[in-house]
């Protein structure tokens, strides 16, 4: 009889073996396919205890043994304490905001009812027919070329992401304009592997600066830095410089975010580096779907001791974040004013760029750009013209 018992309880175990395994694999496949990867550990862990913990019950093993028993649940509440640590880290995680979360593009859509597009005082003295030139550009720059599209193209739907005019990452911008999907695009100058990208398909680019921005660094508003020079800037994404009490701040380890490679500010950082290295960026994983894993580039987060940068149109208009502040540069703001007398540090010209010279409508187009009256509306858009640069 004791054999017996002994045995149905083996074949009792194997099937909750089997049932607890079957319910585990579910559990996972959904969070894997959900993304929230990080509960992966807590899901095995907490399978396991149960089925451990069963096991131990019905072969008596915690029979009238409370010594066991607390043995038992002390290393099962260490277990699953330590596998509650990166799920719990994630929660707060994700309950501090980006930066660049924020912006809804369709305000900027053109002839829409109550966009946020500038208007000159007059009608302009160009208005373009098909057919119409593709434009394509960075984010920062979408609120120019949407009101220069409201200008001179004809007035119908212009959806920013499927049509004539659309709005992508600096990126994927110079990927259409090299691979032929667009006509110009509105951006910041090119990565040397974006140079070169277009030198392997055959192109030269062609950049037609219209205008100038500064590349600002920004960090939280309760951060008591309020200025950095040049060469702190360089020190902290160097690796040099790791802790905010270096540069006057608070003791604190300065996370220094970038963006992803060939974006307009991660070429424009690149280019402020130099010869000086660039320190391995921090990333985060970011689930792909079916438990597949990748290391990215994070995208900046506002926390207290972080840093990230972006260029001051994108920031101050676009984004408004009340919760970042700009850092003066060698003690000097990024204003409109200090880009226009050059007196800021880090400003740059930012471009129309075609695959080789302009021709027909796009010529046209970026004519009147340069006109008085296209440099007239890059200034009322909120950006520094050239002419008011000069």
């Amino acid at each position: 009889m004791e054999n017996k018992s002994y045995l149905g309880k083996i074949v009792i175990s194997i099937f909750v073996l089997l049932t607890v395994c079957f319910f585990t694999f579910i559990l996972l496949f959904i969070v894997a396919f959900s993304g929230n990867i990080h509960y992966i550990p807590l899901v095995i862990a907490a399978a396991v205890i149960l089925y451990i913990g069963f096991v131990l019950v019905i072969f008596d093993v915690f029979y009238k043994n409370s010594k066991r028993v607390k043995i038992f649940w002390t290393i099962a509440g260490i277990v699953l304490v330590a596998c509650t640590v990166q799920p719990v880290y994630k929660w707060f995680d994700d309950r501090v905001p980006t930066v660049d979360s924020e912006v809804n593009i369709y305000q900027y859509e053109p002839f829409t009812d109550k966009n946020e597009l500038v208007q000159l005082d007059k009608k302009p003295t160009l208005k373009l027919a098909e057919p119409l030139p593709q434009i394509d550009g960075a984010t920062a720059l979408y609120p120019l070329y949407a009101a220069i599209t409201e200008h001179i193209y004809p007035e119908k739907e212009y959806n920013p992401y499927k049509s004539e005019v659309v709005v992508n990452q600096t990126h994927e911008a110079y990927t259409n304009l090299i691979f032929g999907n667009t006509d110009m695009i509105f951006a910041a100058g090119p990565s040397d592997s974006q140079i070169n990208q277009a030198e392997q398909q055959g192109i030269k680019l062609h950049l037609t600066p219209i205008g100038k921005e500064a590349f600002v660094f920004f960090v939280n508003s309760k951060n008591n830095v309020n200025h950095l020079s040049l060469d702190q800037i360089k020190g902290i994404y160097a690796g040099k410089i790791t802790n905010w009490e270096e540069v006057g701040g608070k003791d604190d380890a300065i996370r220094a975010f970038q963006r992803p490679q060939d974006s307009g500010s991660q070429t424009a950082l690149q280019r402020l580096m130099g010869d000086t290295p660039l320190m391995e960026a921090p990333t985060e994983d970011i689930a792909t779907g079916m438990g597949g894993i990748i290391n990215e580039v994070s995208q900046y987060k506002n926390y207290k001791n972080a840093i990230g940068y972006t260029f001051r149109y994108y920031s101050n208009e676009m984004v408004k974040n009340k919760e970042i502040k700009l850092l003066e540069i060698n003690g000097v703001a990024p204003t409109r004013e200090t880009i226009r007398n050059n007196t800021y540090p880090i400003a740059s010209e930012f471009y129309i760029v075609t695959a080789g010279e302009p021709t027909g409508n796009v010529k046209k187009l970026i004519e009147w750009v340069l006109s008085e009256e296209g440099q007239a509306l890059v200034e009322k858009a909120g950006y520094v013209s050239l002419k008011s640069a000069e």
